[in-house]
């Protein structure tokens, strides 16, 4: 008799929460978050305070579920569920298209509607962006994570940082090259965002590595689904 398939606890959980991060994102993405005293840093280099938009604590999210799987189930697992997430983020973009085509109801307030189109809207440059810079970073944060790893290395919290702090700059890179190259100068942008998400990444991913993999670790003991 064939044995059937299983998937442990932990990569069924961790796999639910990342589907979840990838399709909040860019809706969280619409707010720009002062930093506090961490934005000082931009004054020192000369692009302004630091300010970055709120996805990008779902995408570190990302970065760090994806690294935990990779630890827990290995690189090529964590690849897939990478590749898996284009499902919902192209289908919450596909079906925002949708919902901003269909026609509102009559009773629906003005000021309500045109916040909802303002936050929910965005131009093709800025979806494919998101879309592509998405996948690149993604893969190179998993590779780099797991590469780090088979060259001997044992310290969890620096092969995190440096895998998600190099896989952010490549997404500033794409993301703002793909959406906004040509529309405006981007220098500024690039360096203030690129600073930003490399402070944060130091600061964030390494505790929430510790923590969705210990969560992993707690999970499969217990036992299969």
């Amino acid at each position: 008799m064939e044995s059937r398939p299983y998937i442990t606890r932990s990569l069924f959980f961790l796999s639910i929460f990342y589907g979840g991060m990838v399709c909040i994102a860019g809706v969280l993405g619409n707010k720009q978050v002062s930093l506090g005293p961490i934005s000082e840093i931009g004054n020192w280099v000369g692009v302004g305070p630091l300010a970055v938009e709120a996805g990008i604590f779902a995408f570190l999210l990302l970065v760090a579920v994806s690294s935990a799987v990779a630890e827990l189930n290995g690189p090529d697992t964590a690849r897939r569920l990478v590749l898996w997430g284009f499902v919902p983020l192209i289908t919450s973009v596909l079906l925002s298209l949708l919902v901003l085509a269909l026609p509102a109801s009559p009773s629906m307030e003005p000021d309500r509607l045109n916040a909802f189109a303002l936050m929910m809207s965005g131009t093709p440059r800025i979806w494919l962006g998101g879309i592509v810079a998405y996948g690149i970073s993604q893969i190179l944060n998993v590779t780099i994570f797991s590469a780090l790893k088979a060259g001997g290395g044992k310290l969890l919290w620096l092969r995190a940082a440096i895998a998600s702090m190099l896989s952010q700059i490549a997404d500033t890179l794409i993301f703002i090259g793909i959406a906004f190259y040509g529309v405006f100068p981007i220098q500024e942008l690039l360096v203030g965002q690129m600073l930003t998400k490399v402070v944060l990444s130091l600061v964030l991913v390494p505790p929430l590595i510790y923590f969705f993999v210990g969560l992993g670790r707690f999970l499969d003991r217990r036992r299969s689904l």
